[in-house]
């Protein structure tokens, strides 16, 4: 059962390039039991050896900002470390093992948050003006890389979701392709850094993990695969869907609540979507019956 979850996440991530962490650890608490603190080290080590596949292909491809990973890493990487050990010094009781739990819903709202936000903003972009000269800014990006290592450190989530949201927000120009190359190419290290802290001062177990692997490489690859073949707005839908009921329910939301925030999700969803490309197809329809303006000779 933990090889076919890790195939089911794995398909996830070849698909959309997010939300390993994002679902891995939710499943791994909710549904086998296990302790948070070890879902989040397992699954941390799953992460690490899933992402170099995909961020070889972009570094091949030429859709990476270098400069932008240097600075994203030189945060994220000593941060990531730091997340591990501050998970550790809060103690290994089960009070600490609650506050990991509650700090994972919380970083499971932000992410799926964050989702909604980059598919608004990458619909808002589509037939803008080309995309100017992305330049690096330092601080702000270091910054990112800071917050963003804390929260994988602690909790596993993050490294696709929420950074590459902050990615967003910081420079709008960065085309899409090279956004995802950046930030998958930055998760190596930050991931890397996070899983190695784990296995050193973590809840690491080897049996949990060897299981998840067997399931997620070859589910990373059938991903990537069908990827070409299935629209990804469907995916990450459903995506969205799975990750704000992971959300409430590891914040302790009721039966009631869930099935309430479900059906809104679900109507909202649908109708948001087709409202927006409605809106499109008459504007576009407005401007092919418009006149062309006439000028004198």
């Amino acid at each position: 059962m933990l090889t076919l979850a890790g195939l089911a996440v794995g398909c996830v991530v070849g698909m959309t390039g997010m939300g390993g962490g994002a679902l891995m650890t939710p499943v791994l608490v909710l549904f086998f039991g296990v302790p948070p603190l070890a879902a989040v080290s397992s699954d941390l080590v799953v992460s690490a050896v899933m992402k170099p596949v995909g961020a070889g292909v972009h570094l091949r491809r030429g859709t990476v900002h270098r400069s932008l990973v240097g600075w994203l890493c030189l945060g994220s990487v000593p941060a990531a470390f730091g997340g591990v050990l501050i998970a550790r010094a809060l103690g290994d009781g089960a009070g600490v093992q609650e506050i990991i739990k509650v700090a994972l819903g919380v970083a499971l709202l932000l992410a799926a948050g964050g989702m909604v936000a980059k598919a608004a903003m990458a619909s808002r972009a589509k037939g803008g003006p080309a995309p100017s000269v992305v330049r690096a800014r330092p601080l702000p990006t270091v910054l990112v890389g800071i917050v963003g290592g804390i929260v994988v450190g602690m909790t596993s989530v993050g490294s696709g979701s929420l950074i590459i949201v902050a990615l967003l927000l910081l420079y709008p120009a960065l085309k899409a392709n090279d956004l995802v190359g950046t930030d998958l190419v930055q998760a190596v290290p930050l991931v890397v850094s996070a899983a190695a802290a784990h296995l050193m001062f973590g809840d690491f177990q080897l049996d949990l993990t060897l299981a998840l692997l067997l399931g997620a490489l070859p589910g990373v690859y059938l991903g990537a695969q069908l990827s070409s073949r299935m629209p990804s707005r469907l995916v990450r839908r459903a995506l969205v869907l799975v990750l704000l009921m992971s959300a409430l329910k590891l914040l302790g939301a009721g039966n009631l609540l869930l099935v309430a925030v479900m059906a809104a999700t679900i109507v909202l969803g649908t109708a948001i979507p087709a409202l927006l490309r409605r809106r499109r197809i008459d504007a576009v329809e407005r401007d092919e019956h418009r006149e062309p303006a006439v000028t004198g000779v």
